[in-house]
């Protein structure tokens, strides 16, 4: 079926945003044929596409800045976007709006060893940020199973954890900075290389803004002393029920480890056929749990997971001899994603957190659900902050498969809000979890998070659509008003 052509006055306006960026960024940073669009109509969220309107790749952050006072200034979208691996669909590009890539932004400014920072432009690969200063014995803590492709900014903007969240935090716990660009063309910076900052936590707010609120343009992060030892366990367990519950005592017993990985029987087998990692092929789930610190203490924490997991029915229980064997045995599960990919023509990745205690309900749940959808599903996730990453398998070329996926994924992120849980850990909302967004928040709840969208961006003009189901018109949503002494809400309880 043929598409309507485009009429005249969208054509002319067209030609005129083409016009205006090109004066800001000369050369070939601006893409307006559609075929040379193509590679940035999706993310990591392949089923849905897109071609935007136009994209555009400025260096600069004066750059950015004139981009986007323009398009505020002539009511044109933007969509900002890193290296496009979001899971949630959260750098979709619209068909009226212009798509802002940072690929351009990917230097490092600047490296701290005494006071531990690192600053680097939003492009920089998380892993690039290791990379950058472990030959002084450092290290930036998150890391994202996409670390080697996904960049700093688009961890800013999902708020990205990784295998070593537990211990060392989320990107939210790890920024010290950020200089970014408002949708007006002002450009700001908030924190620095300083351990905290005075006033409002600004840097929390953007922190998993999803390029709703403002461009971030440059990010100071903390970097982290290698620990003196690192050594890992890997424990096979008859049932994921014995591994959710061993993974609920070690926390308990007051152990936090480096990292806590849980995976099930089609997962380690995916992983053992791409990685060949040493993973028990007849376990039925699988933990691989890391301890750092003083090597005194990692070895008595060794012993005392070890006992645990045994009371915990393990089936096996190997520990690291060394550096080689401790990186194979996170080789595996950080490529389990494209190891699933080898026996499925598509997966869908979800991302949802519930507490720790509900591991064995949650996956009982999902065992049902499999059934329901006629769907295989392999679960790889993050144990010890209750994490998941289920992978649904599905053939988008079998009719009704991606529909059926979707509808699984529904009932899984559903669960997880009715456990006690929360939408997404680490992947963000975007369009994906966006219609879900009102089983875990009411009318008032979403209104007041969209009074903080139009503080800062009054025309919603920064990546519209995403996160909310439904827009509301800036003036429509009105200020609160608080008397002395009356809550906002109160049919709300207080606590």
């Amino acid at each position: 079926m043929k598409m309507p052509e485009p009429d005249r006055e969208v054509l002319a306006r067209r030609a005129e945003i083409i016009q205006a960026l090109r004066a800001i960024v000369p050369g070939e940073g601006v893409i307006a044929d559609e075929r040379e669009m193509k590679p940035y109509e999706s993310d990591g969220l392949t089923a849905y596409r897109q071609v935007p309107m136009i994209v555009v790749l400025p260096d600069t952050t004066e750059q950015v800045a004139e981009i986007l006072r323009y398009c505020h200034e002539n009511g044109v979208k933007v969509v900002p976007r890193g290296a496009g691996t979001s899971l949630s669909g959260g750098a979709l590009p619209l068909a009226d709006g212009v798509l802002l890539g940072l690929a351009k932004f990917n230097r490092i400014l600047d490296i701290d060893f005494e006071n531990r920072t690192m600053t680097a432009q939003p492009g920089v690969t998380n892993l690039g940020m290791t990379h950058a200063v472990q030959h002084e014995g450092f290290y930036y803590a998150p890391d994202p199973s996409s670390q080697i492709a996904c960049s700093i900014g688009g961890t800013v903007a999902e708020k990205s954890g990784g295998v070593h969240c537990l211990k060392y935090g989320l990107t939210t716990n790890n920024i010290l900075g950020l200089e970014m660009v408002t949708i007006e063309g002002e450009i700001l910076r908030i924190g620095g290389k300083h351990l905290d900052s005075e006033g409002y936590d600004l840097m929390g707010l953007m922190t998993g803004s999803e390029g709703l609120l403002a461009v971030v343009t440059e990010v100071t992060v903390r970097i982290l002393k290698k620990p003196a030892t690192a050594r890992a366990l890997l424990v096979g367990f008859p049932t994921s029920v014995d591994a959710g519950a061993c993974v609920a005592s070690v926390i308990g017993a007051g152990i936090v480890p480096g990292g806590m990985e849980m995976m099930d029987s089609l997962a380690i087998n995916a992983a053992e056929d791409f990685v060949h990692a040493g993973y028990p092929r007849d376990a039925g789930a699988l933990l691989i749990v890391e301890l750092d610190g003083p090597e005194v203490e990692v070895d008595d924490l060794i012993e005392r997971v070890r006992e645990i997991a045994e009371r915990h029915n393990a089936s096996s229980v190997r520990v690291s001899q060394n550096e080689n064997e401790r990186n194979a045995f996170w080789a595996g599960r950080k490529a389990a994603f494209p190891a699933v990919g080898r026996i499925s023509p598509d997966y869908y990745c979800m991302d949802g957190t519930i507490p720790r205690r509900q591991l064995p309900e949650i996956l009982a749940r999902m065992s049902k659900m499999s059934e329901k959808y006629g769907l295989r599903v392999a679960n790889v996730f993050h144990a010890g902050d209750g994490n998941l990453h289920p992978l649904i398998l599905f053939d988008a070329n079998e009719p009704g498969e991606l529909e059926r996926a979707e509808e699984f994924g529904s009932d899984i992120l559903t669960s997880c809000v009715e456990l006690g849980g929360v939408l997404t850990g680490e992947h963000g909302v975007g369009v994906e979890k966006r219609d879900l967004m009102g089983t875990m928040f009411n009318e008032l709840d979403l209104k007041q998070q969209q009074r903080v969208k139009c503080a800062w961006d009054p025309k919603q003009l920064l990546n519209p659509g995403k996160v909310f189901p439904e827009l509301h018109r800036c003036a429509e949503l009105g200020r609160m008003h608080i008397s002395r002494g009356q809550l906002p809400f109160p049919d709300l309880p207080r606590f």
